[in-house]
């Protein structure tokens, strides 16, 4: 495939690179720092192009992109081996060079932030590796390997994404999902990385059990020294505190910017500047304009915005330090420099 075809889906023709459902474009909001998606599922994607996904990213100010891999349940429906899924991302990120390189051709280039010192995104594409609750019953001693094999990977930053669903989609008995959460929280203590977490609570339980329990585990096992975050929050202020007390980071995606997500924006102005990250967990969740679409790494732009937006209007930071918290926060969780300019005196 060659860039200049991937392009012709880019739709810079009327200079936007997004479109609502019914065809209207939808501007980009200009990012006030880096922006980092510290979780999206890459090769989840059905209905865009990976590379594109990437090229699209990096357009709108993308500068780091975190992909969660379950060896029990991507291998071997999706991947063969941990050098088909590495060749994967490879071969991808090479073509996304093309198409940005001749987007620039046409006038497209990404956001500078001049002075930051940051990577491009396509030198900061990153994996973490674990066994997803779905599969818990499936981790094994050979998938436990696969995520070793995996987690020795250049572009390994993490454990995730594990925990707890006790949600209607899940079938795996609670004892289970259990071990295997404890499992794979010793194995990133015993590499030192941190872990991103998936909990979902039984629908309509207002004891948030599964939230309970995994932040009992936490405090039982030990917050990886690493670091540790509560991946697509979409609970509430309670929960929020409860994680927040444990240290770990709480990352906010499109759920954040639906109507009815009152609780969720409460719990995001009252969250710590130290602990607020941004993610799109696409293809699910696109946020607000593009809802209803198939999400994709590039649209952290809009939750970004929000959160920005959102903790303004409460008086908690201006628009400019929470972006940079954003920025500086997915940093430090996944062990990279932030490249932040100094402020002036």
């Amino acid at each position: 495939m060659s860039g200049l075809k991937v392009l012709d889906h880019l739709t810079l023709a009327d200079g936007e690179l997004f479109h609502d459902s019914k065809g209207r474009p939808c501007p980009v909001p200009v990012p006030l720092a880096p922006l980092a998606d510290t979780h999206g599922h890459l090769g989840s994607l059905k209905l865009h192009d990976p590379a594109l996904a990437l090229a699209r990213a990096a357009l709108v100010g993308v500068r780091m992109l975190v992909v969660p891999i379950d060896p029990a349940g991507e291998f071997p429906r999706k991947w063969g081996s941990a050098t088909e899924l590495l060749d994967f991302l490879d071969t991808h990120v090479e073509i996304a060079h093309m198409c940005l390189d001749e987007a620039a051709e046409q006038g497209f280039v990404s956001p500078a932030f001049e002075g930051w010192g940051v990577p491009d995104l396509l030198d900061n594409v990153h994996i973490v590796v674990g066994s997803h609750p779905y599969g818990a019953a499936d981790y094994d001693e050979a998938a436990e390997a696969l995520t070793r094999e995996l987690l020795a990977s250049p572009r390994a930053v993490g454990v995730g994404e594990i925990g707890l669903d006790f949600g209607p989609y899940n079938e795996v008995d609670a004892a289970v999902q259990i071990d295997a959460f404890r499992r794979q929280l010793r194995l990133a203590h015993e590499l030192n990385l941190p872990v991103e977490l998936h909990i979902r609570d039984a629908a309509g339980d207002s004891g948030c059990t599964a939230h309970r329990l995994a932040a009992d585990i936490l405090r039982e096992e030990g917050v990886p020294a690493a670091g540790c975050d509560l991946h697509c929050f979409t609970s509430s202020v309670h929960v929020m505190e409860d994680f927040k007390q444990l240290g770990c980071h709480i990352a906010y995606g499109g759920a954040a910017t639906f109507s009815r997500s009152d609780d969720i924006r409460k719990a995001l102005v009252l969250t710590p500047e130290r602990y607020i990250i941004t993610e799109t967990d696409c293809p699910f969740m696109a946020p607000v304009p593009l809802r209803g679409e198939e999400c994709e790494p590039a649209m952290v732009a809009f939750v970004a915005e929000l959160v920005a937006r959102v903790r303004a209007e409460a008086g908690v930071e201006t628009p400019e330090n929470t972006y940079r918290s954003l920025w500086r926060n997915a940093c430090a969780l996944f062990g990279m420099p932030p490249g932040e300019p100094a402020r002036a005196c």
